[in-house]
């Protein structure tokens, strides 16, 4: 009689009938080391000399990370202030026209206040951490508390990066229509650089500037690779006005924007919650792989 596959597995299997690290969504080995003077969480892989990440959290600057690194360690995918946009930096989250005063060209201290930052988990599958800034108006006054909670999982090769944003108003708040406004990612694209951005919808490049989709993919050939380097950054159809709109500037920078479908608003004492996750992956884009992981990401949390 032949015996089924997954028995026969068993009993070769010296530790006992367990599944496959292949099969496992427990993600490798990670730990958070802070450094207090320089005002950094960096997240490596357990041994690793590198960091996979920085998240840099300096007061009178409004937080972002950078670098991000690709999975096998071949390439940096994020830019601090490319000469085309002095104003990004890296991964970051800035908001235009709050009571018509803005938060995405401008970065730093009479704009935003650090109220604090913390390492949640330092060390396992996953780490966590958060930052949390007052952003100031005219007079100084506190208009908003933005607060964002991050959580890693690497699975090798690729790892998953999940933003929790949470937005607290201290005063009445509009938020003016814009093109852009909201979570922004600048990778280090260069004029002739092989790159493309492909949305959920097949739409690509210019075609999805402005345009609603579930999930957006931004894949370039950096320095030091063959491939292409990918951050895929999914929406959450929780997030209120979902699936969301997308920012593509001609240089390849891009982010997800309530803002500019239209105004919206905040009384204050009020929240909005805004929940993404981003895929870092080289290679190939797989837009059916992609869908699959954007169900996976909301399942999750549905």
């Amino acid at each position: 009689m032949k015996l089924n596959k997954f028995l026969f597995a068993c009993l070769i299997a010296i530790a006992g009938c367990q599944p496959s690290s292949s099969t496992k969504n427990e993600g490798n080995t990670l730990r958070v080391i802070e450094d207090e003077n320089a005002g950094t969480f960096s997240i490596y892989r357990t041994e690793a000399e590198t960091p996979l990440l920085v998240q840099n959290a300096q007061a009178g600057i409004r937080p972002y990370i950078h670098p991000i690194v690709a999975p096998d360690g071949k390439g940096v995918l994020t830019e601090f202030q490319p000469d085309h946009h002095l104003h990004q930096t890296g991964l970051y989250w800035g908001l235009k026209r709050v009571n018509e005063r803005d938060f995405f060209m401008n970065w730093q201290e009479n704009h935003w206040q650090k109220a604090s930052a913390e390492v949640i988990r330092e060390s396992g599958s996953q780490v966590s951490w958060q930052t949390s800034y007052n952003m100031l108006d005219e007079a100084g006054e506190v208009v908003m508390t933005e607060t964002q909670e991050w959580v890693l999982q690497d699975f090798g090769d690729k790892y998953f990066l999940d933003l929790l944003w949470t937005g607290e108003a201290k005063k009445d708040i509009t938020f003016g229509q814009f093109y852009v406004g909201g979570l922004f990612l600048r990778m280090p694209w260069r004029k002739g650089m092989a790159g493309e951005v492909v949305n959920s919808e097949g739409q690509r490049n210019g075609e999805a500037e402005q345009q609603r989709a579930k999930w957006l993919d931004l894949g370039l050939q950096v320095d030091g690779r063959e491939d292409l380097a990918h951050i895929a950054i999914l929406d959450f159809p929780k997030n209120n006005d979902a699936p969301i709109s997308w920012r593509v500037d001609g240089e390849l920078g891009v982010g997800p924007s309530r803002q500019i479908s239209g105004d919206w608003r905040l009384k204050k004492g009020e929240t909005e919650k805004i929940r993404y996750r981003l895929i870092v992956y080289t290679g190939v884009l797989d837009p059916n792989e992609l869908e699959n992981q954007w169900e996976n990401f909301v399942n999750e949390f549905d």
